[in-house]
């Protein structure tokens, strides 16, 4: 049997720590309360995708990495709460994109100070370097994790 490198065993605690910390944060996002009772979680990050721009539905289901469909249904939950808006495309005037109104924006404003509250507290020991070597780090995986031919082949069983 091969011997293990120091890369092999490094890449096993690093999926090990991986997979760690996505059961913790799946645990704290069921008993984190919810910023509206009448937001599903998905629309959160909808909403977030919102935030700078107005964007077809298309456009935010590929950057969620969701069915049209799904975002669609959630588009109109959103709508009919008040958070979201439909306004014409006018770069095509048979489409629409949305866009956040007021209350929307104030939600988002909302669940982003609650975020980097609890994130504040979780990561209160930790200094400037540190918390900016794991934000570079994280958004490199991130970006690498998007780019990897797997999350974008239909076959995934």
């Amino acid at each position: 049997m091969p011997q293990a490198t120091e890369t092999t065993d490094s890449r096993v605690a690093f999926g090990d720590g991986l997979v760690r910390v996505m059961k913790i944060m799946a645990a704290v996002k069921q008993r984190a309360p919810r910023a509206h009772p009448d937001v599903d979680p998905i629309g959160y990050p909808l909403m977030f995708n919102l935030r700078e721009e107005p964007r077809r539905v298309s456009d935010i289901a590929a950057a969620l990495h969701l069915d049209v469909s799904t975002v669609s249904r959630q588009v109109s939950q959103l709508v009919a709460k008040g958070f979201v808006e439909r306004l014409p495309d006018a770069s095509d005037g048979r489409a629409h994109v949305l866009a956040l109104t007021e209350t929307g924006r104030d939600l988002l404003v909302e669940i982003r100070e609650r975020r980097n509250t609890w994130l504040g507290e979780v990561t209160s020991e930790w200094g400037a370097a540190d918390l900016a070597d794991f934000d570079r780090l994280l958004r490199r995986f991130a970006d690498d994790v998007e780019a990897h031919p797997l999350l974008h082949t239909k076959d995934l069983a």
